[in-house]
């Protein structure tokens, strides 16, 4: 091979080679770039909070009403053995663990029912009484006035927000407990006297939540919430607030008006950050008119829905 051969044939060689560079730079550049097995891994295994299911203002009214066919649910009767076993079958059904603290105060059995989503401290309780009062004692009718109270709204209305709140809190919400109170409605009455359940409670469970909310008389369908005056009043303005944001201003309303005994005070007493959510200008107050159509699924709904959103926007 002379020279001038070998010079055209190392030319051709060059130019095939410059060739396959070329393509091989183009296919690299067109190609997606490449995710490692370390940030795919992290990304699958991020965790995304949990949407809350919406709270049904319509069935919580329903268990108001399965509340009160169970008829009077004082302690010692049919009605109360009755709505413990419900109470604890709806919990356990939204996959809540259930306690029992039963205990005794004043020669009375009490039966506080305690539920949570697992072993965790409580960060937030949430609190209502199930039993009703013995006597209609402010029945506008003398001859009825030893007949016993319904409780539509005095005691069924706060169960039944708890019991929505448990079908629909999200499972990654802080650490929070529902506590249903025996042995709240029956003092002043011989041997007897309010708020047994939840003193006991506080007396005999050793928990320091950051915030108790007792819900009680929240079902008027004329709802109109004051803020309770011992009451934190932190936390009470944080509730307000979201109830504000959620349209529900008309219903919680932010003055001051009653200073009220209930299932609040035990906690407030041991230095317990606590607010009471109650409606105390109801006017079938410990009558035998506390029916359920005196309670509506609007109003429930408004009260389930600012506790919802309220308890879902606290970090872990």
């Amino acid at each position: 091979m002379n020279k001038r051969n070998v010079t055209i044939y190392l030319t051709i060689i060059g130019l095939l080679l410059i060739l396959t560079l070329s393509l091989y730079a183009v296919s690299f550049a067109d190609r997606e770039p490449a995710v490692s097995l370390a940030a795919a891994t992290n990304v699958l295994a991020t965790p995304t909070k949990a949407k809350p299911a919406s709270f049904d203002g319509s069935r919580a009214l329903a268990d108001v009403q399965t509340q009160v066919d169970f008829g009077p649910r004082i302690v010692g009767t049919a009605g109360h053995a009755k709505i413990r076993e419900w109470i604890r079958a709806e919990l356990e059904s939204a996959n809540w663990l259930v306690e029992v603290q039963q205990t005794e105060r004043m020669g009375h059995p009490i039966f506080n029912i305690i539920a949570k989503r697992n072993t965790e401290s409580p960060q937030i309780i949430l609190g209502a009484h199930y039993d009703t009062r013995m006597y209609a004692d402010h029945d506008p009718t003398p001859g009825i006035q030893a007949m016993p109270v319904p409780g539509a709204n005095d005691g069924a209305s706060g169960v039944a927000v708890l019991l929505e709140l448990a079908r629909t809190l999200p499972e990654d919400s802080v650490p929070t407990w529902l506590v249903f109170f025996d042995a709240e409605d029956n003092g002043n009455i011989a041997g007897w006297d309010w708020i047994l359940g939840s003193r006991a409670f506080v007396e005999e469970i050793p928990v320091q939540p950051k915030a108790v909310v007792i819900v009680d008389m929240i079902g008027d369908a004329d709802l109109n919430i004051y803020l309770e005056m011992n009451s934190n009043k932190e936390i009470r303005a944080e509730i307000w607030s979201t109830a504000a944001s959620l349209g529900y201003g008309d219903k919680f309303i932010n003055e001051e008006k009653f200073s009220i005994l209930d299932d609040h005070t035990p906690f407030l007493e041991k230095g317990i950050p606590a607010v009471d959510i109650i409606d105390f200008d109801y006017p079938h107050y410990h009558t035998t008119q506390d029916t359920p159509d005196k309670v509506s699924a609007g109003s429930l709904k408004a009260v389930g829905d600012t506790l919802l959103k309220w308890i879902v926007g606290h970090p872990r």
